[in-house]
């Protein structure tokens, strides 16, 4: 009888199982069949702004502004928002920032997205029929590619909204750059003024121009990222004297230049040789005649590392290293450190969950580890608030001679990345927004 019983369970079982796999087959079918048609209406949709992104890519381009002075900008930015029906549309958020939201169709969760829309004082060499009509201003890092594509994104997504699980929060940034001195701006004054409140996201991405990167391609990091940076200035202060009687003064040129080689020495001899670290002094202006013993000396520079203990440890080891040399010269220092950013960090885990939708545009084969950059971006702000992912679209061309690097005045990117731009960051948007509908 106990056999009779167990091989009817077996049967049961057996029967249950052959019945429940078409199931849980077809589920799983239907679910990427819905995936698959969506990432191809994106792409229709992308393509068939193809005209448009380089227009405007161009008109922004021929028409740069600088950092806390992105008036036109803004403007178009906010039309576009507007005519394309998003809601809560904000302008003049840190100066010439400007915000919306777009609600989806289906409830869900928050997630934000971030342009940067800022130039470059950079005066433009490459000959291009959309060259800056603005002399000495450029767009010498993407930010108009960056412009363009977070309006093209809003553009297809808003042409989709009733498939949109939650909402989209857009940031359209100034002062990525750095504000000019004495003022405020970038992405902390924007977090300051509540881009990232009523209603917090989940998640930011944002996506920078790599023209180390083919177009069609996508970069990324996991992890560190960019590099924190800290803008410093030194004074060194010693005593006049006659240039023929240095015994009776403090040359403040010969301390500071001692102080220069002395700052070498963190990195090279006092920071863990495995962890990246970059001290470097970019101006020296000191003296007031060839026959005066210098009493001031004023050097500036920047600090780049890509880990928060090391950047912590290692201004300390500047203030040490500048009130010893200046010791023992009989001369005085001051140090000043600001227009910081953090490291520009990508939450693995976020990271992780996004990779099989840019493998699923561009192919894995075009999905790109790249090693951390020492470059800075204030992106990172956002990030010590939300979880983000930044990445990297490939805007190079070989072929083409389109190879000049950030903050060159050949810069240039190849348009085909517009399109390719577009199509990623919408498919990155309503897939987390997809993954994460259930979240509490």
């Amino acid at each position: 009888m106990k056999s009779r019983r167990f091989l009817l369970i077996v049967l049961l079982v057996a029967v249950s199982n052959i019945f429940a796999a078409p199931k849980v087959r077809t589920n799983n079918a239907w679910a990427g069949a819905a995936d698959a048609a969506r990432q191809q209406r994106i792409s229709r949709a992308a393509e068939g702004l193809r005209e448009q992104l380089i227009a405007r890519r161009r008109d922004l381009h021929m028409h740069p502004e600088l950092s806390n002075r992105e008036e036109r900008t803004a403007r178009l930015v906010a039309e576009k928002l507007k005519a394309l029906g998003l809601m809560d549309i904000r302008t003049g958020v840190a100066r010439h920032g400007v915000t919306a939201m777009l609600v989806g169709g289906r409830p869900g969760p928050v997630v934000a997205v971030r342009a940067d829309m800022d130039a470059l004082p950079i005066n433009e060499t490459k000959d291009v029929p959309h060259k800056s009509q603005t002399p000495g201003v450029m767009h010498a890092c993407g930010h108009d590619v960056h412009t363009t594509v977070g309006l093209g994104v809003a553009e297809v997504l808003a042409g989709m909204r009733e498939d949109v699980r939650g909402s989209i929060k857009f940031i359209f940034q100034p002062a990525e750059e750095g504000a000019p001195k004495g003022e405020e701006g970038g992405a902390t004054l924007m977090i300051k003024e509540g881009v990232l409140d009523n209603p917090r996201p989940r998640a930011i991405f944002g996506l920078h121009t790599e023209p180390n990167v083919q177009a069609g391609q996508i970069g990324f990091h996991s992890g560190p990222a960019m590099a924190s940076s800290d803008t410093f200035t030194i004074t060194i202060r010693g005593k006049n004297s006659h240039g023929a009687q240095p015994q009776l003064g403090v040359d403040a040129v010969v301390v500071a230049s001692e102080c220069v080689l002395a700052l070498q020495t963190i990195r090279s001899r006092r920071i863990d040789p495995l962890e990246p670290l970059v001290i470097t002094v970019g101006t020296i202006n000191g003296g007031s005649r060839f026959n005066v013993i210098a009493s001031e000396v004023k050097m500036t520079g920047t600090m780049r590392t890509l880990n928060n203990q090391v950047r912590e440890r290692s201004v300390s080891l500047m203030r040490e290293t500048l009130q010893n040399v200046t010791a023992a010269y009989g001369a005085t220092y001051e140090l000043s450190m600001e227009g910081s950013n953090p490291v520009t960090y990508n939450e693995p885990s976020l990271v992780e969950e996004t990779l099989p939708t840019i493998r699923g545009v561009v192919g894995a084969e075009n999905t790109l580890a790249l090693k951390p950059f020492m470059p800075a971006e204030d992106f990172s702000n956002y990030q010590k608030v939300v979880p983000g992912f930044y990445y990297f679209l490939g805007v190079g061309n070989r072929a083409r001679g389109i190879t000049a690097g950030w903050h060159t005045p050949e810069f240039d990117v190849d348009e085909e990345s517009l399109v390719v731009g577009v199509e990623v960051m919408s498919n990155v948007l309503l897939d987390y927004l997809e993954r994460h509908a259930g979240d509490k």
